[in-house]
Formats: structure tokens, sequence, C-alpha cells
């Protein structure tokens, strides 16, 4: 009988890549991805077993085509077996989506009749290549929901108790199995999660598709290796804090003896010019973690590193790490992997909130929690285009609540200096610990040890939550913490993301109460108990987030696009967030009610706007007050209503501008609670001789108040410049602008506020766990009244390797003011077969701004030159009172 060895692991790299010429004929063959030339069908449609299925000579007939990873929805919906299902209410004419709207679809078992309440099959063949073998042969899976049985070439590798947990990562000794040089029939019965099982969850974000992510969500590959194999390697970095002049590196991996017999060999490494080595002896199937301290070792006690910083603080900088195991004068298996040098603590100060440093330095942490698509669908480019969104928007961390992303996302994060935390879900089985069987506890034990080993060499890691909403209880997180420091986590971990102590590890330090729904820009400021900008949110929110009508026409079917109506409540959340009446009533009640779906989602990138940047000015200026805040969310897992700071389209919206110019790294700002006008310095140096000024203007922009002053800010620092006094004969909605200027004239940050003498009145005593009433809005309606403005726009547009951009020269010719302004960069249709779209992803500089008169702006946008064509780009301009022809923006 064929012994097969499990390991609940991840390769950190490919077994294979990057050896001399001189060893080819003892490297180890490079990684087989199997991506291609799958099929699935459901297991109720196929009368073949397993060992019939894998064989390499059976040809499916009938099944449906499949590109690796896919789960089974995905698959069919790229087979357009179902419509889009992110249009309008497709979702819900798809088999299985019977449950109640609204509702969590992961506490509610697959009703009758669903396509999805069986298993389905994957298979594929494959050739292995000759190079294969006299090779150790490892069949990988890194995401697997939720179980499934394994067939390779008509033999049974594992069966469905041993290949469980969508966060698991299963590698199979397939030697022997495997026919290097032949084709190979494998074949995967995959079983959907149920109520009762650690699976993946939306919560009330999105709906849940009807397979619940059932399928291989994540890659397939081969691997080879000789008798030893090299796992999960690994590089602590330790300071002399405060002191940065030495570096103290400990090295670790994990060899793996695939044989029946002992055997010995060496294992090396390099850093740059270090070199180490030690001489290992390896039992017979040991697995052994092999380390190498800067104690024993003196080239791992590293003078004047080039350290990692997060955005903003510092360069990024990586090093490489390379190990090779080598036995009888053999190269058995050899690992390529980056890592940064940097320290990172979570430390409770004085008011006991959680404060995060990184090499020494606070960091006022400011994010967005990060979802992946709700078909669990991956894209490079996304990825990249989601966090280059991040890094334009001023934020510096992503926040994964029991969504990590794949390893490209973090090699990613650690490039962009994007700092990540992450943590289990909330609201199913990963938080109904009374319901745990024997099963749940090594599920979940075995799921944290495969992912703490591929987040924990990453430098944009920096922070691990046990639970989510609820911390677990005290063996349960007793196990967790065990395995953390089992796994050598290098960084901060808390019971959960609330404020509810534990007897294991007490404060946490963070709070998560509230708000999800509309609150106005005063609340961050006012508010001294719940989600004001005090401690660490780490999640909370102003509200929804209506996309620009642009997306709403994507969405939404044309008859259903005004009135808001059902469909616009099914792309909203769920629960206590089913439909958008907090936010409309909001809506209405400071700028007036909307006559049509362009007024009404125009409105809506205004209050969300002064929402998003109310929120992060307030956390920036209460710093280290205040030491961190999550915006809940960062992004949606299908076109939504709520919560964004961009949509699904990747189209930044009020939300995206609002976040971005409060995070501004050198920011003036206004203050709702004191009227006073603040200077945030985010960034890690001091500033002399700034010159801050504001003017205060009627509706008709009559100048009411103007004061400038002089300011010196220090390095992470902030400073009050002077107070906007109470000024009588304001109009009911007036403005405030905001300029700040270093000494030699240069403007450094500009704020433009819409503001009115009728005061935001919250009733605070009513308040929920996601909202505080309002029950008087601040009267903005004047902005509606502002005459119409005649823009002049040029544009002109350039080409740099892989980049695109866009200049664009703005004027204001008239006398009133132009308020809001938004530009599209437009790719014209390239024939009859095609349309003009807007070029998406792009990084525009500003957006929803204002002009005064006889202002003059120049802005750039930034996009891939290959989402732009090749007719030059039309630039379009729209917003409240404003009006400009279409601009072609020709080539330099």
């Amino acid at each position: 009988m064929t012994k097969f060895v499990f390991i609940a692991g991840l390769l950190a790299a490919s077994a294979s890549i990057g050896l001399a010429a001189a060893n080819r004929e003892m490297v180890p063959p490079a990684k087989l991805v199997l991506s291609d030339g799958w099929s699935i069908q459901p297991s109720t449609e196929v009368a073949e077993k397993g060992a019939a299925l894998s064989a390499a000579t059976f040809q499916p007939k009938h099944w449906y085509p499949a590109k690796m990873p896919s789960t089974v929805m995905a698959a069919l919906v790229a087979d357009h077996v179902y419509a889009d299902p992110f249009f309008g209410m497709n979702l819900r004419s798809v088999a299985g989506t019977s449950y109640p709207i609204g509702h969590n679809f992961s506490n509610i078992a697959m009703p009758p009749g669903s396509p999805f309440r069986s298993s389905w099959w994957y298979r594929t063949q494959f050739t292995l290549p000759a190079e294969y073998k006299d090779r150790r042969v490892h069949l990988h899976f890194d995401g697997i929901n939720f179980r499934a049985n394994v067939w390779l070439n008509g033999k049974l590798v594992a069966d469905s108790q041993r290949v469980a947990g969508a966060w698991r990562l299963f590698e199979f000794d397939v030697t022997g199995i495997a026919t290097p040089g032949a084709p190979n029939g494998l074949a995967i019965e995959v079983f959907p999660p149920t109520p009762e099982d650690l699976a993946i969850t939306f919560v009330d974000w999105n709906p849940a598709p009807p397979d619940k992510g059932m399928g291989i969500w994540r890659d397939v590959y081969l691997t080879a290796s000789g008798p030893v194999a090299i796992r999960f390697p690994q590089v602590i970095t330790k300071l002399d804090l405060p002191a940065l002049e030495k570096a103290h590196l400990t090295v670790t991996a994990e060899l793996h003896n695939f044989t029946n017999h002992a055997l010995k060999g060496v294992l090396s490494g390099e850093i740059e010019d270090l070199r180490f080595s030690q001489n290992v002896s390896l039992e017979r199937d040991q697995v052994k973690v092999v380390t190498f301290t800067p104690e024993q070792f003196a080239a791992l006690n590293v003078a004047s590193p080039r350290l990692w910083w997060p955005v903003q603080v510092g360069p990024q900088n990586m090093y490489g790490l390379k190990l090779k195991f080598e036995a009888g004068n053999e190269i058995s298996d050899q690992t390529e992997t980056r890592f940064g040098i940097r320290e990172v603590s979570g430390e409770l100060d004085a008011q006991k909130h959680l404060l995060f440093k990184v090499n020494g330095k606070n960091i006022l942490i400011r994010g967005g929690g990060y979802s992946f698509d709700m078909l669990l669908r991956s894209s490079t480019e996304k990825q990249e285009a989601i966090l280059k969104y991040v890094r334009d928007m001023n934020l510096n961390s992503v926040r994964l609540e029991g969504k990590r992303e794949d390893d490209n996302f973090l090699r990613l994060a650690d490039e962009y200096g994007i700092l990540v935390m992450a943590g289990w879900c909330c609201c199913d089985h990963w938080e109904q610990w009374d319901k745990w069987d024997d099963e749940d506890r090594v599920i979940a034990a075995e799921s944290l040890r495969d992912q703490i080993r591929r987040l924990r060499s990453h430098p944009a890691i920096f922070d691990w939550m046990n639970g989510s909403d609820n911390p677990p209880p005290p063996d349960v997180e007793a196990m967790y913490i065990s395995i953390l420091k089992e796994l050598n986590w290098p960084n901060a971990y808390q019971s959960s993301a609330t404020t509810k102590t534990t007897t294991v590890t007490g404060e946490t330090g963070v709070k998560m109460l509230g708000p999800y729904d509309y609150v106005p820009p005063s609340y961050w400021l006012l508010d001294d108990k719940l989600g004001g900008a005090h401690g660490f949110d780490t999640e909370v929110s102003p509200g929804a987030a209506v996309p620009p009508v642009e997306s709403l026409r994507e969405m939404l079917p044309a008859d259903r696009l005004w009135p808001i109506n059902s469909t616009w409540d099914y792309h909203a959340g769920g629960g206590a967030f089913g439909d958008l009446k907090l936010f409309t009533s909001a809506l209405n009640a400071r700028y007036g009610e909307s006559t049509s779906v362009e007024e009404y989602a125009m409105k809506s990138q205004l209050l969300a706007y002064e929402g998003e940047r109310a929120m992060f000015e307030a956390f920036g200026r209460n710093k280290y007050t205040s030491t961190g805040v999550i915006q809940w969310m960062l992004n949606n897992a299908w076109p939504s209503m709520i919560w964004h700071l961009f949509d699904s389209y990747m189209r930044p919206g009020g939300s995206y501008f609002g976040a971005k110019k409060g995070c501004e790294p050198i920011h003036i700002q206004y203050s709702y609670d004191d009227r006073s006008v603040a200077v945030v310095n985010s960034f890690y140096k001091d500033f002399q001789g700034l010159k801050a000024s504001a003017k205060v203007y009627n509706l008709d922009l009559s100048e009411k108040f103007s004061k400038e002053a002089s300011v010196d800010v220090p390095s992470d620092g902030v400073v009050k410049a002077f107070s906007v006094p109470e000024i009588e004969g304001l109009s009911t909605t007036y403005f405030v602008r905001l300029v700040l200027s270093d000494a030699a004239g240069k403007t450094l940050s500009t704020n433009f506020y819409w503001l009115s003498t009728k005061s935001d009145v919250m009733d605070w005593a009513q308040s929920t766990w996601y909202h505080t009433p309002v029950t008087a809005h601040a009267d903005l309606t004047g902005i509606a009244t502002l005459p119409v403005v005649n823009l002049q726009v040029t544009a002109t547009s350039e080409f740099n390797g892989e980049d695109g951009m866009t200049h664009v020269v703005i004027q204001n010719p008239g006398k009133g003011l132009a308020f809001p302004i938004h530009l599209k960069a437009i790719r014209p249709a390239a024939g009859a077969e095609d349309r003009a779209r807007e070029v998406l992803p792009v990084l525009w500089e500003d957006n929803y701004f204002a002009l005064m008169p006889g202002e003059r702006r120049e802005l750039t946008a930034t996009y891939r030159k290959a989402d732009a064509g090749l007719r030059p780009l039309v630039v379009e301009v729209d917003g409240g009172n404003v009006s400009a022809k279409p601009t072609l923006a020709s080539a330099r």
C-alpha cells in the first residue's frame, strides 16, 4: 500500500526557481500550476466513481468547462449558464437563492432543489514533465471550500475527512501515483459548506452566492523535490529600539523528510552577501523546524539595515532569503522568499487605547475593511489597482476580517507599504464556539497554523485578531495563542475587534461600537463614548455610499433606476442595513429632495464626501488620543449601495475623495466641534514657518471673515492655528476655504467646506450599535441654488511605458462658485461594435472640488495605457452647477 504524507502547509516559494545552470541536473523541476483544461459537473449527473473519473483515459462529456481556481458558481457564470448575478435582481433567479433576502445564508441550510446542495466533481488531465522522474512529487491545494475527496490516476489520495476546511492548505506526497512524462487524471469531489462548517462568510455586507463559495477557490499545483523538502521559511527581525543601527535576524524553516529512512544533510542560507549553514539529521518521515539564531550565527546581526516602513513614513526596503538543502552531494530542495526588516508592536497607552508602532515610531492606523469578489474570483490586476487606490487615498492599512487574500496581494502590500490587519470572521460558525465539536477544533487549529505560516514573514502584516465581534472562550483563545507562539508570530494580536475583555489576554484596547449608518460630520469630534475620534475603531462608518450615477446604470435595470425601490435595497446590506432610509432621510434634509437619479447620485457624493472627510480628519486631529480607524468598508464584494470608498466597478466617488482629502499627509482642516483650524502632519519631519489661512464666504461669495497665522508643525504632529469665530449675518449655507502654504508661498494643502448656520442635533441617549439618531439637520440646500458656471477646460495626454496620464487645466471664468466639479476620462468608442466608456481604474489628483471665480487648477489622471486604447481620451465635466464641453485630450 502506498503511503501518503499530509502536510497542512503552504509553499513559501516554488521549490525549484533560480538555481545555477551548472546544477541543472540536480534541480527540482518548476512548479506546475494546473489552471487550464478543467471540467465540472454535479455528482447527481455523474454515474462514475472517483477511480474511473481520475483515470487518464476518461473523457468527460457535456461537462461545464472551467479555469482554476474557480468556485462552482463562478465557473457557471463564466460559461453563461446564469446571467450576470451582479446585475439587478439576477442573483435571485438562480436556483438555491430562496433564502430570505438580507439574512446570513451561511447560517441557513441549502434549500431543497438547489443544484449546490450535492457535491460537484472537478476534473482535469495533465502531463507531468519528464523532469519529475526520480523526484518526490507533491500535489498542493491552497484553498478548497469546504470538503473534498481527491483522486489521482484511479487512486484515492485523501478523503473528505482529511480534506476539510476552507482556510487550510493541503499538500500530498503523490510519488508513485503521479506518472512523469505521461498523461495523468485528477478528479476532486467537492462538498458544499453547511451551517456547521468553518467556511467563508460575507455576513451583512452583501448576499451570499447560492453555492456558498463551494469549490477549488485557490491554486492547484504540483512541485517536486529530493527526499527532503523545505517549507515555510521565516525571518524574524528585531531591532535595538530606539536605536535603528543594527538588526538581529532569526531564520527558521521546516524540513520534511518524505522517506522511510533517516538521513543527514546541510541546510544553508543566503541573505545578499550573508552566508550561514548547519548540519541537520532527520528521522524517517520527520518534520523538523530548523533555526538559525543571531547568537549562533554572527552574520545574522546586520549593521545599518535597510528598514521597511509603512507608506508615508519611509521606504519599503526588502531583502531576499535563499535556502538550500543538500543531501548526498545533491540539491534536494531550495526556496527563495522576500522579507522586510522591521519591528512592530501593539501597546496599550495610558488611556488603554491600542497604539501601534513600527520601528519604534507611532503609527496612526487609517484604513478600510477589504473584501474580495463575492464569487471568490481573483485578479492580480484588480489587486494592484485596489492597493494603488489605498495608497492614493493616503490610507496606510487594510483589515481582512476573515477574507485573507492570496500571496500576490500580500506581496503587493509589502511593496506599497500598506499595513494589513488580519483575523477570523464573525456571525457564523467561526464564532459559535458552543456548537463546536472535536473536528471543528482541529480545523480551526490547523487553519490558523496554515494562515500564520503564510502571513508571518510579510512586513506588511502587523496584527492578528482571534475573534471579530466576540472573543473566543478561554480554551479556544489559549489554543490560538499557543499556535501563534509556536509559529513565532512576530506581531501584535488581540482576542477580538471589540472592547470585550477576556481572562486570557485582558483588555484589547480597541472598540467596535458603531456607527455603521448615517451620522453627520460633527459626530466624530463631539462623541466621547461611542465611535468618535478616540481610541482605536476596528470598524466604523459615516454610512451608506451610493455610487455615482454611471455605476447605478451599470448595476440596475433602466426601469428600476428611479425612484428608489426594492432593487436598490437588494444592493444595500443585510439586517439593519437592508435599505437606504436613514441615508436618504439625511440627504433630503441637508440638500433637498431629488427629482431624478442623476440629482440623487450627485448629492449622495457630497454627503459621502463630507462624512468620510470629517471622520478621517477627526482621527487625525486627535492623534494619539485616537490611535486608529478602519472605515467599514474599503470596497465591496459586488455592486453595492453601502460602505465603500470606491465601488465594485473601481469607480471612485465622493467617499474616495473625502477620505483622500481627510488623510492628506500635510493637511489643513476645520474642526466641527470648536471651529478651530488645525494643521495635521503625517510626515515624520518638522515643518517650519508654514502659513495657515481661512476665509469665510456667504452663499453669494461675499467675504465675511479672513485670517492667517504662521505655524510650526512638529514631526507627526498637530497644531491648532486659530479658531473661526461665530459670525453675524451669514447665509444659512456658507463656505469656509482653507489654504496652507510653505515659507516660499507654495501651496501645500487646500480645503473647502460647505457649512450651515443650522447645526446638526443628535439624540445621544437613543444611540444604537449602528446609529445615533439626528433630530435636526444642517441646511445645505443653498448649494442647489448656485447659478450655472461655464468652465473652460483643456487637456493633453501622454504615455510612459505602461502608464497613461491625462493633464487637465480647468478654469472658472465666471463670477460664481463652481461646485461640485467632477471630471471623467472617457475612452471613445473604437467602432460600431464598441461603446464609449470611462477609463477605470483611474487615479485623479482631486475630484468633487470647488473653483472660486477666476480660479484655475491643473489636475492629472493616471491610468493603465491598456485601458485607454489608441485614440485620444475625452475629458468630460459634470457636477452640481457646472457646464463644460467635452474636451479632447490630444497627445503631447
